[in-house]
């Protein structure tokens, strides 16, 4: 195998193994396996950018299928979107009707083994009035012939159209028995807001499933695997500290390892000089793509709450944040909620908060935020 095909450092990319996330493919793996209606088929993943949710998105379509279900491969809110979903489950079930908007599902047959002829449609079906329909006549028709539908969506949004319609669809599907489930991925201040939101209640029962920094004996492991098949020398001790500086997460996991073996010919060893400059090129890019994006997405209260908590290393009191920002216990308490919300920062004891994202303090202090 070669660099590209082990380390992939892009957002979305699919790596050549999916590392320390075996537990939450489990979950959401016994979801299906649940009872049609179950809570366990209805889950929100949430992460942080970098955290791999597109990744486990893609790996949990892939497992879905050798499973039997047809899969809505991940969808991003957008316009059109339920119509995009029936598609890809028609596409997934193995046959369409090319060219016709509005044909229906007609008949089909299933054999020992899953689909023998697979989901026909009829070309004399009258107009569909509207995606929902479409979306239910899809889903119904799979349901009757054994095989589960999995819509699987991508960067949910706060405030969207197109998942409010969707969930509302979703809600009648359960509500008709059928053989459906769906998992929907965003950042936790996305999933947050959209959580809040009256229309999508539904979603509040969804079983939530956090992506917590991948162990770092889950990387250790990986990168020994990975040095040894690309000729890498290692002592145990360097690949440790290298496991160290991914923070658990899976972009800067795959970041580092790529750095590192672009660093080396086969048969190299990876020493601290390595070492050390593949994090700080690592660290770089990790800034820019990932906590300077995370900035954006916040309020200027919001940056000025994350400043004052710079000075500290470790952990910092909701008190010196307060005091250092000029303003009431209370008032402060209103942004630590916004910001353990969006998932930037974490509870590290009794009124005392952390950063949640790699490099953001170092980020911060850098750049005078």
């Amino acid at each position: 195998m070669t660099i590209d095909t082990i380390f992939a450092p892009s957002f979305g990319n699919r790596p050549s193994q999916l590392v320390g996330r075996e537990p939450q493919i489990g979950t959401m793996l016994a979801g299906l396996d649940s009872a049609p209606g179950s809570r366990e088929r209805s889950i929100v993943m949430l992460g942080q950018r970098g955290s791999g949710k597109t990744v486990l998105l893609w790996e949990l379509a892939e497992r879905a299928r050798a499973r039997g279900w047809t899969v809505a491969s991940p969808t991003i809110p957008s316009e059109g979107m339920l119509d995009r979903i029936v598609e890809k489950l028609q596409a997934d079930a193995g046959t369409y009707v090319e060219g016709d908007d509005h044909a229906r599902i007609s008949g089909g047959s299933i054999g020992a083994l899953g689909f023998s002829v697979g989901v026909q449609f009829s070309k004399d079906a009258p107009t569909v009035a509207s995606p929902e329909h479409r979306l239910t006549q899809t889903v119904q028709r799979l349901s009757e012939l054994g095989r589960g539908s999995l819509i699987l969506i991508d960067e949910l949004q706060a405030n969207s159209p197109e998942v409010r319609q969707l969930v509302s669809v979703y809600q009648e599907l359960v509500g008709q028995g059928l053989n459906v489930a769906i998992v929907m991925a965003g950042l936790p201040g996305a999933v947050s807001a959209t959580l809040n939101d009256r229309v999508l209640t539904f979603l509040n029962r969804a079983r939530k499933l956090p992506l917590p920094a991948i162990p770092v004996g889950d990387v250790e492991a990986f990168y020994e695997d990975a040095f040894r098949e690309l000729g890498i020398a290692s002592a145990g001790p360097m690949t440790r500290q290298a496991a160290e500086a991914s923070q658990g997460s899976a972009y800067l996991m795959q970041l580092l390892g790529h750095n590192i073996a672009i660093r080396l010919q086969p048969g190299g060893e990876l020493t601290p000089d390595v070492l050390e400059s593949a994090v700080a090129s690592s660290q770089a890019d990790f800034e820019n793509d990932v906590c300077e994006t995370t900035l954006r997405a916040l309020s200027d209260r919001d940056v000025d709450f994350l400043m004052a908590m710079a000075p500290d290393e470790g952990s910092s009191r909701i008190g010196d944040v307060a005091e250092r920002l000029g303003v009431t216990p209370d008032y402060a308490q209103k942004y630590r909620r916004r910001l353990l919300d969006a998932g930037v920062v974490e509870q590290a004891g009794r009124g005392r908060l952390t950063f949640a994202v790699p490099y953001l303090r170092d980020h911060l202090l850098s750049n005078g935020l």
